[in-house]
């Protein structure tokens, strides 16, 4: 409880309305040890490693302005990684890691807000914090000085890494800013969702459609300006309109915009000053958007654990399902382009036949499409598995368990949608799969069902993790935040393994280097067996655990 001793009175010279906010800052950094310093590293070491490994696919000027007039001149490529703004070394790191790198600081982002502000409302904590010498305004100024730091640790490590190795200064600052800067905007507009709604999940929900509406809006720009020449204009206005679009059009690399860095700073000022003037109108714990109060009678759907998990998880899985299905639809539309585009550059087809394996070059593209869809549902199922640890903080698993309801009757209702669930979710990006790729090449009905299937493979590696995620709960469960580092070193050795020519030993502790490249790979069924198999026994000894310790 050290933590969160306060002053015993405010400091001379400081507004009584942000009284504690140094306490509470130095609260939440501590809380966030291992996440913030986790999700730096990863993103701005992520970045830096882009230009060595640019520098060995496209060694030679030809090669790099090739790939820029092939990007550029599609539609369906513009619209899923931007316009090439220059055909230099920085600018393929510009043009690659420009839009990804600020939606991934823009989840951190609103993560970090959400948690440190709605998350401990909704938990009681906020409350007890208030109890000391804590202004109105202090925890929403921590959390976004919280959101801050993390945002300009990704910053100057991009732009000190990229120096480093040898690329212009001006043009790393001005990748670092732009990343930097769309992160920092998110942080504002999570602060404002935080008031608005009366759930953390909510929350985050509404700042991530947000982000999901920029991403749009500048694939949507951005396909429209397909075959233009960069910097022939001024671009379409839907790119302006989307903070991703402000971050790939400060141009690092080529001729940096620097007055755009202008519309993120004012964006957030604004954002930010909107978010102080909703908090100063409510009370802690109270809402702009109260939730809706249900039905007088509950519907026979919740008489059982397995309905109420249904209830409270269905607007999670819908969500994965309609963006998987999105996102699998385009992805095949662009496999036949960006076959072509690859076949002539012998290292970019290395390093796809290391992703998706040796068979023909579509199938490779297809096979690391489908395994790339695989890792990223694995997000889902871990968050599905893991709801129950949040029902058990929040206080409402106890009452349920109160009643004549067990607890592996109660965990066995979140375990069906979380295994059942990862099915769905990769059913549904496989089915778009190969339903574009199909049309693309004029085969439907014979992509379509080959797609799907190597989609639906992915399924036992996932439950491996949804497995592992179970026995933590079960056996360790405040160290559930372990689980998510699991996940996310699964993903990066088997997104960024292949790329970086880890060794085959590396790749194999990824549940997923375990399974075979498909479709066109040869297909055995002992990965598929020994990976149910390790996923029924951890999620067997989550259940052990979970029933011998106590709730909560």
């Amino acid at each position: 409880m050290s933590a969160l001793a306060a002053p015993a009175a405010v400091r001379p010279g400081r507004p009584r309305h942000l009284a504690g906010t140094g306490t509470l800052l130095r609260l939440a950094l501590r809380r966030d040890r291992l996440m913030i310093p986790a999700w730096v590293l990863v993103l701005g070491l992520s970045v830096t490693a882009m230009g060595p490994a640019f520098a060995s696919l496209y060694a030679t000027a030809a090669d790099r302005a090739q790939l820029a007039a092939s990007m550029n001149a599609g539609g369906s490529l513009r619209a899923l990684y931007g316009p090439v703004f220059g055909d230099s070394l920085g600018g393929l790191v510009a043009w690659r890691m420009a839009g990804l790198g600020a939606v991934l600081a823009a989840v951190m982002s609103l993560l970090i807000v959400v948690r440190h502000t709605r998350e401990e409302e909704e938990t009681g904590r906020q409350e007890l914090l208030s109890a000391a010498v804590v202004g109105r305004r202090a925890p929403l100024t921590a959390a976004l000085l919280a959101a801050l730091l993390a945002d300009a640790g990704v910053a100057a490590l991009t732009a000190a890494g990229l120096t480093a190795s040898g690329l212009p200064a001006g043009g790393s600052l001005a990748l670092g800013v732009a990343i930097g800067g769309t992160g920092l905007l998110f942080a504002a507009l999570a602060a404002i969702a935080a008031q608005l709604t009366e759930s953390a999940r909510l929350a985050k929900g509404l700042t991530g459609a947000a982000l999901g509406a920029a991403f749009a809006l500048r694939a949507a720009g951005d396909a429209s300006d397909a075959g233009a020449a960069p910097g022939s204009g001024t671009g379409s206005v839907l790119t302006w309109l989307s903070p991703v679009g402000w971050a790939q059009n400060l141009r690092a690399y080529a001729g940096e915009r620097w007055w755009v860095a202008l519309l993120p700073a004012t964006a957030t000022a604004l954002a930010t000053a909107a978010a102080y003037a909703l908090t100063a109108r409510r009370d802690v714990g109270m809402s702009f958007l109260p939730a809706r109060p249900g039905p007088a009678r509950a519907p026979r759907s919740l008489g059982g654990p397995t309905g109420l998990a249904w209830r409270l998880q269905r607007t999670t899985l819908a969500g994965w399902t309609a963006g998987f299905a999105l996102a699998g639809g385009v992805f095949g539309g662009i496999v036949k382009g960006a076959t072509s585009l690859v076949g002539g550059n012998a290292r970019a087809r290395e390093i796809f036949e290391r992703l998706g394996g040796q068979q023909s070059m579509a199938d490779a593209f297809l096979a690391s499409i489908t395994g790339l869809l695989g890792m990223i549902a694995a997000l889902y199922a871990v968050g599905a598995v893991l709801r129950m640890r949040a029902e058990e903080t929040g206080g409402r698993a106890e009452p349920v368990l109160a009643g004549a309801v067990g607890r592996l009757r109660w965990a066995a209702g979140h375990l069906v949608l979380a295994l059942a669930g990862t099915a769905v979710v990769l059913a549904a990006g496989g089915l778009t799969l190969g339903i574009a790729y199909g049309a693309s090449v004029g085969d439907v009905a014979g992509g379509t069902g080959r797609v799907l299937a190597a989609a639906l493979a992915q399924a036992p590696a996932v439950w491996t993790l949804a497995g592992a995620a179970t026995a933590v709960l079960g056996l360790f469960p405040r160290a559930t935040g372990a689980v998510w580092a699991l996940t996310g070193g699964c993903l990066a050795v088997g997104w960024l393994g292949p790329v970086l020519r880890l060794p085959r030993w590396a790749l194999d502790l990824s549940p997923f280097g375990q399974l075979p490249k498909l479709p066109g790979g040869a297909v055995t069924a002992t990965p598929f067996l020994w990976l149910t198999a390790l996923s029924a026994a951890l999620v067997a000894a989550g259940l052990v655990g979970l029933r011998r310790r106590d709730i909560g």
